[in-house]
């Protein structure tokens, strides 16, 4: 991976692991995340249109947005439940590691993407290391058999993580990645509102309860994806997606530390295995 891609998904990392940590805060999750997802592309979609008028063939680009309008819409659904019902600390870590476990597999046919030795212990490595956080004992607080609904809707959201990763690999291959976002951000807004309108009061109280928290995440949430979008440009799927996982490192320190999950040491024992991986996938070179 070259330096600017590096930088990108380091950054990616940092600001993906703060807003889901706001989001597993809110009351209503799937509430919180349409709001902040909505902000985010009424900032992004003047500029995002701007840059599609200089757009040679937008059409090209425009069915893989509408593929990944539908992904996002299952993406955030599942997530919401997955915090629902969930810790932070063991939800997000099996969700992102399932994501980077298919999306390499799935690249190598799609994409004609073949990992070299060094890229493939990497990814091997963050794999390992994320499966050893998802099943510290120490994770599992949860109670009444919640944590059988956290687990079942982490798998679907790390299904979803793969689902789009790759989808959007071919879209901003064919439409520049703002107004890609701008629209992808559009469409999820408007899909999702039936939805969310369904139940106002939740909405609402979101809204009196955690706005100025809302307006955070959504300069997070959009613009952390939008850093992912144009290391595509500059990296491998597979790479990129692993590197990404940087955020389990931020997630352990989050789930132990601000959201008191439990003890930090096995956090950080597989957040150091993750690290390794990243480390190995930056030096790997075809």
């Amino acid at each position: 991976m070259s330096g600017s891609a590096i930088a990108l998904v380091v950054c990616a990392a940092v600001l993906h692991a703060i807003w889901n940590a706001l989001a597993k805060r809110a009351e209503n999750q799937f509430a919180f995340l349409w709001s902040s997802v909505s902000l985010a592309t009424l900032l992004l979609l003047p500029i995002g249109l701007v840059r599609l008028s200089g757009e040679g063939a937008p059409m090209a680009g425009l069915p893989f947005v509408a593929s990944s309008v539908g992904i996002h819409a299952l993406y955030f659904w599942a997530l919401g439940r997955s915090y629902r019902h969930g810790d932070f600390s063991r939800v997000y870590p099996m969700a992102r590691g399932l994501g980077v476990a298919l999306v390499p597999l799935i690249a190598l046919p799609v994409f004609g993407e073949r990992l070299s030795w060094l890229g493939s212990l990497g990814i091997g490595l963050v794999v390992l290391g994320i499966v050893a956080l998802g099943r510290n004992p120490s994770q599992t607080r949860s109670a009444g058999g919640q944590i059988g609904a956290g687990t079942a809707w982490a798998i679907v959201t790390g299904l979803t993580i793969a689902s789009y990763s790759l989808v959007d690999k071919a879209g901003v291959a064919r439409l520049h990645p703002m107004p890609y976002i701008a629209l992808m951000g559009l469409g999820l807004s408007v899909v999702l509102s039936p939805v969310v309108l369904a139940d106002r009061r939740a909405l609402v109280h979101e809204w009196r309860r955690r706005w100025r928290t809302i307006l955070i995440a959504s300069a997070m949430n959009l613009t952390s994806y939008l850093l992912v979008l144009f290391a595509f440009r500059l990296s491998k799927v597979g790479y990129v997606v692993a590197s990404r996982e940087l955020s389990i490192l931020f997630s352990a320190f989050i789930g132990s530390l601000w959201l008191g999950e439990g003890r930090l040491a096995p956090r950080l024992a597989g957040a150091s295995v993750v690290l390794a991986g990243v480390i190995c996938v930056a030096l790997a070179r075809e």
